[in-house]
């Protein structure tokens, strides 16, 4: 498996961010409240919608799971060093990674 970067999650939640702008921006809500909805079976107002609600709900998933993987991996980063440190290594463009999230060998730091 390979490692996990810290970088490439937050790269990935940055592009993400983007995607789910643009959605609310053309319908006009943010898109935990649009997911909601979604996730409540809400009927679409316009056949035209249905690819775009797909397409956002996907984007949404995706955001939710990188946030959540960037919660862990950070967690799990601070529990074996200081968060100066962490921090110190990111400015340094340093590879911040885990080969697994439930690691406690502090040699994948």
């Amino acid at each position: 498996m390979t490692p996990m970067r810290i970088a490439e999650v937050v790269r990935d939640i940055h592009a993400l961010d983007a995607d789910l702008e643009n959605y609310e921006r053309k319908y006009g809500v943010l898109s935990a409240t649009f997911y909601e909805a979604y996730r409540a079976g809400e009927e679409l107002a316009d056949d035209a919608w249905v690819l775009d609600w797909s397409d956002w709900a996907g984007a949404y998933e995706n955001w939710l799971q990188r946030r959540q993987q960037y919660q862990e991996l950070m967690r799990n980063l601070i529990a074996h060093s200081p968060l100066s440190e962490v921090f110190k290594r990111a400015a340094r463009r340093e590879p911040l990674e885990l080969a697994h999230l439930n690691t406690r060998n502090s040699s994948a730091l």
